[in-house]
């Protein structure tokens, strides 16, 4: 299987769980760890080798992973470290060890990709505006859609450089809502213009400041503020 490039990385065509179908159950289960176990080198590198053997069984188990299930599941292995919302995989060097406990993490993680991928997609239909909203209050839904995606992101235990996961997940809402990937990459590159930085935890008026500045910038119109007509939605989008 040829490597996820960057452009189909932020294409959320490529990642939309509603555009790719998983059947999931007990005997799918198996079968995935059964194949994976026949991919775990049966004396491991470790250090002395400089990890060769994981990081092989960990391009296999991901070959495998992608073709058996398609496009969307390229990221069951961006783990925490690497920016990613996974935690059941950590990386080969590490990931790798007896071939049962490999499938148990592989599997795990597999799972803990698709889960995150529909609790975004859910997350987006809930924050988009309606397509026929005036500009005034698309402004204000796309601040307060920036908002919670940032904080989303972040809850997902991403380390390192946490906001390249932002950047992806805002482009991806984007085009949920019918904007060109290009476009959309253009909208949140000069909206964050290199304001959230690597192992920083961006206060929360920075955080507002790039939402608004991606409300502006898409409508022309800044997002008002603290109207009671909107005190309902503000409460729910809240709760999460």
């Amino acid at each position: 299987m040829p490597p996820i490039t960057y452009e189909g990385i932020r294409d959320w065509e490529e990642s939309d769980p509603a555009r790719h179908s998983f059947a999931w159950d007990e005997d799918e289960e198996e079968h995935l760890r059964s194949l994976v176990r026949e991919w775990v080198p049966p004396v491991l590198s470790g250090m002395a080798g400089w990890w060769q053997g994981e990081r092989w069984c960990e391009s296999q188990v991901d070959a495998i992973i992608r073709e058996r299930y398609g496009t969307w599941a390229w990221g069951w292995n961006w783990y925490h470290y690497d920016s990613g919302p996974i935690g059941n995989w950590t990386g080969g060097p590490s990931s790798v060890t007896t071939p049962d406990e490999t499938a148990d993490r592989a599997v795990a993680a597999l799972l803990e990709w698709r889960e995150w991928l529909e609790r975004t997609a859910q997350r987006f239909a809930e924050l988009a505006p309606l397509p026929d909203a005036s500009s005034e209050d698309r402004s204000w839904h796309l601040e307060r859609a920036c908002i919670r995606l940032v904080t989303h992101t972040m809850d997902s235990g991403a380390d390192n450089a946490w906001r390249g996961q932002t950047s992806i997940v805002l482009g991806w809402f984007l085009q949920s809502t019918g904007m060109d990937r290009a476009e959309a990459a253009r909208a949140v590159e000069r909206a964050i213009g290199g304001r959230f930085k690597s192992w920083v935890h961006p206060e929360r008026s920075l955080i507002e400041s790039v939402g608004e500045d991606l409300a502006v910038g898409l409508t022309g119109y800044a997002p008002y503020r603290d109207h009671r007509e909107w005190e309902a939605l503000e409460k729910l989008y809240d709760r999460y």
